[in-house]
């Protein structure tokens, strides 16, 4: 059995919309829908819950019922940031999973998610754990020395990129949360589960990833999104 918790509780300020960025249209259909449509078609996920701005749960649920997003079993309002709203949906589940049920907790602003990246996240999860989406980082990274200058800088073969999709066990995933919010660890506006689970001790699996599978922040991503979808079409 595996579960999707799609976190879609943001705001989006640097979008300059008057709606939260995961509800804005594009070619006639809202982005969370175009993020929850690569789940409703996978065939390993079986249900799904969507943690919402809060204030925007009926807004969600006409569209679910719209585009006929049968897979949504629940939506909860979310926290006032990404953790609590992770935290959310972890708790809620309590009532619905078991132990060793598959968690994949995917961010509602990456819409192409492709579904040979949602697979192997699972796989990696049931064979060690846990599985989070990576891509090897291409970049030369610096450390600062002043605000202007640097003579140090981090080997990019030791880096890997890590984002959402990422699957979890269960019961691990709700002892960490518990743990983290009670010890206040991994719980900061810039913390994931990904980072909390390190900081909580454990040990990552990478799983395989995607460059198109981009997080949308700027006007300047929902241009590339666009792109993107003339491409498939």
């Amino acid at each position: 059995m595996s579960t999707a918790i799609i976190i879609a509780g943001g705001v989006g300020k640097r979008m300059g919309q008057d709606i939260p960025k995961q509800f804005i249209i594009i070619e006639g259909k809202p982005i969370i829908i175009y993020t929850l449509e690569s789940f409703q078609s996978h065939p390993q996920i079986d249900q799904i819950l969507v943690v919402c701005k809060s204030g925007w749960e009926e807004t969600l649920w006409a569209y679910v019922n719209e585009y006929k997003i049968s897979k949504v079993k629940w939506i909860i309002a979310g926290g006032s940031k990404g953790q609590e709203s992770i935290n959310n949906g972890v708790q809620f589940l309590k009532e619905h999973c078991s132990e060793n049920e598959t968690i994949i907790i995917h961010d509602g602003i990456r819409p192409l998610v492709d579904e040979l990246v949602l697979s192997d996240v699972i796989v990696k999860c049931n064979q060690y754990g846990n599985g989070v989406t990576s891509l090897p980082y291409n970049e030369q990274i610096f450390i600062k020395e002043t605000e202007e200058t640097t003579k140090q800088y981090v080997d990019r073969n030791t880096l890997r990129r890590v984002s959402t999709p990422q699957a979890y066990k269960f019961g691990r995933l709700l002892w960490a949360y518990n743990k983290a919010v009670v010890e206040n660890i991994g719980m900061s506006d810039s913390s994931y589960t990904n980072t909390m689970m390190v900081d909580l001790g454990e040990t990552l699996h990478f799983a395989a990833g995607s460059d198109k599978n981009i997080k949308l922040t700027t006007v300047e991503d929902l241009e590339l999104f666009k792109a993107y979808l003339r491409m498939k079409q």
